[in-house]
């Protein structure tokens, strides 16, 4: 899902210095971020420690199938992962974060499921030494039901439509501020605030006070879970067909990248954990949905793909911005 038109975002505009990579060329440049087209490792070793407030991707996942953008078999993924890991760890701030958006599949040829994405999560805590701020669930409604085999011919599993997020701390009190992620209260909740809350202890113990006042929160504090809602200008689905980037992507005749991630996801983290002026790297940034977010709420970017096809067409987001 292409980047939300840029009159969505009510954020001044604020001159900042870009970053750079020092002995690397960039593919394009904005005025807040730089894409390359390179090695991923290669460009991360070149910044600097310490210099990054958030580190926010989706990289290819070990599915049993090989994918056109290239992915990782599953036995061998936790160590082709932690060299990227332990750089973000050192790039990283002390209040910085690391959210990681990452699927399940299914173990070849079984109707029983992989466990590589939970070796991995160990081995990020465990060996690399990030801390597990909090799991996130993205409902994605455009999953396929897939298997095949399982799901649609045997009918013995169901579809598959939920993927992780996982939010990590370099540190166990990474920054982040839920004031900026509030959402508006559904007509439910105003009308109990006009009527008033009345004191009680719920039967888990919880007791609510006639002082607690819903309204001076300035909005609901979202959950884990990333759904669509009708109060979402950002949608949490990836098969958009008649967004900017798709459309440019037909009329110039450049491959629409396959696995692309909703803005919505960069769009909340980055609200939630930077402010305004901080460093985002994607390193895995297949159509730059991170860093065309990143351009749209003032903070500066840096994203690296190894398909040039990609990054050609990852360009078109960046139209709505001048």
């Amino acid at each position: 899902m292409s980047l939300a038109p840029k009159q969505q975002f009510s954020l001044p505009r604020t001159s900042y210095a870009r970053v750079s990579v020092p002995g690397f060329s960039p593919y394009y440049e904005t005025s807040l971020g730089a894409a390359y087209l390179d090695d991923a490792l290669a460009v991360l070793r070149s910044l600097p420690d310490e210099s990054v407030n958030a580190i926010i991707t989706s990289p290819p996942y070990a599915l049993h199938f090989k994918k056109e953008y290239g992915n990782v078999d599953k036995k061998d993924y936790v160590d082709w992962f932690l060299p990227f890991a332990r750089e973000f760890f050192r790039l990283l701030k002390a209040d910085g974060s690391f959210v990681l958006n990452i699927g399940g599949s299914y173990n070849k040829g079984l109707p029983t499921r992989s466990m590589y994405l939970y070796r991995l999560l160990v081995n990020l805590v465990d060996t690399v030494g990030f801390q597990l701020a909090q799991e996130f669930f993205w409902y994605n409604p455009a999953k396929l039901p897939m298997p095949a085999e399982w799901v649609t011919v045997r009918r013995i599993r169901v579809k598959d439509a939920v993927e992780h997020v996982w939010w990590f701390g370099k540190t166990a009190w990474p920054k982040a501020n839920n004031r900026n992620v509030l959402k508006p209260y559904s007509e439910d909740m105003l009308r109990l605030n006009r009527r008033g809350v009345r004191a009680a202890v719920r039967p888990s113990g919880h007791n609510i006070k006639s002082s607690f006042d819903k309204i001076i929160a300035g909005g609901a504090i979202p959950p884990n879970v990333f759904e669509d809602s009708p109060d979402d200008f950002l949608k949490f689905g990836n098969n958009a067909a008649n967004d900017l980037y798709t459309m440019q992507c037909k009329e110039a005749g450049i491959k629409i990248h396959p696995a692309r991630f909703p803005a919505a996801l960069p769009d909340f983290f980055m609200r939630f954990l930077t402010d305004e002026g901080d460093i985002v790297v994607d390193p895995f940034a297949g159509s730059n949905t991170t860093g065309a977010v990143a351009e749209g709420l003032n903070r500066r970017w840096v994203a690296t793909e190894r398909v040039e096809e990609y990054l050609l067409a990852s360009k078109f987001r960046f139209e709505n911005f001048t």
